[in-house]
C-alpha cells in the first residue's frame, strides 16, 4: 500500500492534480508491467501534457482520446479503455501533419 501511496502522489505532483483525482491504473501495473489499455480517466488526467508535448490542441487530443476509446464488452463485462497503441499511431500521424 505504501508503494501505491508513493506512486499516486509522485503522479499528481507530475501531472499538477489533486491525489483524490489520480485513477488506479495510474498506480498499479498488470503482471507483465505492458498494458495495451489505460482508463479513460487515466487518459484525461495527462491530456493538456500530451497536447503540449505534441504540439497539438487539446480538443484535437480529446477527440483522438474518444475516437480510441471503448466501452465495456457487450455492455456490462470490462471496463471502459483507450486503445494506447492505437491512439499513439493517431497522435504521430496529426503530429506529422497527416
Amino acid at each position: 500500500m505504501a508503494l501505491v501511496e508513493e506512486r499516486r502522489e509522485a503522479v499528481a505532483a507530475f501531472d499538477v492534480v489533486a491525489v483524490a483525482d489520480v485513477p488506479a491504473d495510474a498506480v498499479t501495473a498488470s503482471g507483465s508491467g505492458l498494458d495495451p489499455h489505460i482508463s479513460p480517466e487515466y487518459a484525461d488526467l495527462q491530456l493538456d501534457r500530451v497536447a503540449a508535448a505534441r504540439g497539438l490542441p487539446a480538443t484535437e487530443v480529446s477527440d483522438l482520446v474518444a475516437a480510441h476509446s471503448s466501452g465495456r464488452d457487450l455492455s456490462v463485462v470490462g471496463a471502459p479503455h483507450v486503445d494506447v497503441l492505437r491512439l499513439n499511431v493517431a497522435l504521430d500521424r496529426s503530429t506529422a501533419g497527416g
